[in-house]
């Protein structure tokens, strides 16, 4: 069990969130979403690489499902795909942006060395925050996700897009996700001028060891120690 489950949930920030700990001052922040009926915990392993490296911190979503289960907004799927609270999604949205908001100026690090990555209802999330207000963030990664098409008419402006680095990790063999949200995201990205980037791996619904390497290897420039 990772050390970084141990640590004390925090909430002296606009969500109640985990955080790696930090031996002086970072420069950079690394923030890792959950995705639905998930909780804080879930991408630990995947940020532990970069501890030392970045602040790294897993924000809770906001709505409560079960005990330890949370999630960013509502959603059911269907035969016709996944059908969801975008209002919910635009609140979760809005507070995400405050959190990382405030814990830029509260360490002083730069929108540009700023990440913000998701898995599944996470990587929603992720595309959502840094397409709406790119100048908040460096870059954004959906893993095993997808981008909401209701976001594309809130993007923001197409100069700002433009200084974003996107990462589309998605599985050929999703059940949950199909692979052609991973082609709508890069049809997305593409129409709003976004530089982007999408791997496919052979697994499905998951995080596999060559996945988490990916994304390493992009995240910040430079894989981590």
């Amino acid at each position: 069990m990772s050390a970084l489950q141990d640590f004390a949930l925090r909430d002296d920030a606009p969500l109640a969130y985990r955080s790696s700990r930090f031996d002086g001052s970072p420069s950079r922040l690394l923030v890792l979403v959950h995705g639905v009926g998930g909780n804080e915990t879930n991408l630990i392993g995947l940020g532990e690489g970069f501890v030392g490296q970045a602040l790294v911190v897993f924000p809770r979503g906001p709505l409560t499902l079960a005990p330890g289960q949370y999630a960013w907004f509502p959603v059911r799927f269907g035969p016709n795909g996944p059908q969801m609270d975008f209002e919910q999604a635009q609140r979760s949205n809005a507070a995400l942006q405050d959190f990382i908001a405030v814990l830029q100026a509260r360490h002083g690090i730069a929108p540009d060395q700023t990440i913000i990555a998701g898995f599944s209802q996470g990587g929603i999330m992720s595309a959502s925050v840094a397409l709406t207000a790119p100048a908040l963030v460096g870059g954004f990664a959906v893993l095993a996700g997808r981008i909401l098409p209701e976001i594309e008419a809130h993007a923001g402006p197409a100069e700002a897009l433009r200084t974003l680095d996107g990462l589309v990790i998605h599985g050929e063999l999703d059940d949950k996700l199909p692979v052609a949200w991973a082609e709508r995201a890069d049809a997305i990205l593409t129409r709003l001028g976004v530089p982007h980037r999408v791997l496919l791996h052979g697994g499905g619904h998951e995080l596999p060891p060559e996945a988490q390497q990916a994304f390493a290897e992009w995240a910040f420039g430079n894989p981590p120690a």
